[in-house]
């Protein structure tokens, strides 16, 4: 890990060692968003006696594209001891409804509120500032890809009452000028190569290959939820192709500058590889705006031979920033 530093830009620091729950088994449940779609989320307080206090950081966790929320596995299992978590799964993902529509920055951070309000996750609206002393339990929401662009509209709406943002490779960046390409070209060229479709093993297979060492029985179930089996023994994509586009389209109408100075909890960023380094110049310009406006600095760390899902690659680091956004929600925003 590279601590980042520079005007807006604060050190994330070395995370500490957290032990993840092992024998922790999240429950499954739905909310009805303002449309009345159901969108599912897991309660990792769920599946017996939290061990945290009430004055422990309340965590939503959000998927990337294609994404559900059991891809935040390794990150719950650690946070579990020290905050009340939450991964959903967005809609169209998982086992969330899959509309036709509903698939615009609005509605999807409303879909993200629903989960934090029907899982009990937020302050009372009059609660006052995040980390008086009679605000016993700040909120964080972090995503991933997708899920931060989420995650940053939904810290937006919320204003004070939501403590901190975690930003994990995504949120950051105008898609539409960093990749010169339309949410229609984008989309042509992320298909899965058909051998690793061919059958659930040789796509089991691929995903350990990203890095056998992080690979164990939560990332299996993880990749598994992200696709079906057809009677012929292929799998594909268990997003429909309309969530898909829709969810494509909601990333390329994402405008950071404009979202995120309007942030006004602690913000944390995390960066995967990067060759050319754009996508670091992107954040660190971010956090000068962020700056300038009087926003408390960014933490940030960046991950060089790391790829995208740092929820499994870096698990520690990611729940470790959760937390540090949680801890620092006394300071300005």
């Amino acid at each position: 890990m590279d601590a980042l530093t520079g005007p807006g830009l604060a050190p994330l620091g070395a995370p500490p060692r957290l032990e993840p729950d092992r024998s922790a088994e999240p429950g499954g449940f739905l909310v009805a968003a303002d449309d009345g779609t159901r969108i599912h989320f897991l309660d990792w307080d769920a599946s017996g006696a939290p061990r945290h206090g009430p004055a422990a950081a309340r965590v939503l966790l959000v998927p990337g594209l294609a994404s559900t929320a059991w891809s935040w596995a390794p990150v719950a299992r650690r946070l579990r001891a020290a905050a009340r978590v939450v991964a959903m799964d967005l809609r169209g993902h998982g086992l969330s409804d899959a509309p036709t529509t509903g698939y615009e920055p609005g509605t999807l951070a409303r879909d993200a509120l629903a989960v934090a309000e029907g899982a009990g996750l937020l302050p009372a609206e009059d609660a006052g500032p995040a980390g008086r002393a009679d605000v016993p339990a700040p909120f964080v929401v972090a995503g991933i890809g997708l899920g931060a662009i989420v995650a940053a509209w939904t810290a937006r709406a919320l204003a004070e009452r939501c403590a901190g943002l975690v930003l994990v490779d995504g949120g950051w960046e105008d898609l539409a000028a960093a990749t010169d390409a339309t949410p229609e070209d984008w989309l042509a060229e992320i298909g899965e190569p058909p051998e690793v479709l061919v059958s659930m093993t040789a796509w089991l297979a691929d995903r350990a290959a990203f890095d056998p060492p992080t690979w164990d029985a939560d990332g299996e179930r993880a990749a598994r939820a992200q696709v079906v089996e057809t009677a012929a023994g292929r799998v594909k994509l268990a997003i429909h192709p309309h969530a898909l586009a829709g969810s494509v389209r909601a990333m390329w109408d994402h405008d950071p500058r404009a979202v995120l100075a309007g942030v006004t909890g602690r913000v944390a960023a995390l960066v995967a590889r990067d060759p050319d380094g754009t996508r670091l110049a992107a954040l660190a310009a971010l956090a000068t705006e962020r700056a300038a406006a009087g926003r408390s600095p960014i933490l940030a760390a960046s991950f060089p031979s790391r790829g995208h899902d740092l929820a499994r690659h870096e698990p520690d680091a990611v729940a470790a920033a959760v937390l540090a956004t949680a801890a620092r929600a006394t300071m300005p925003g």
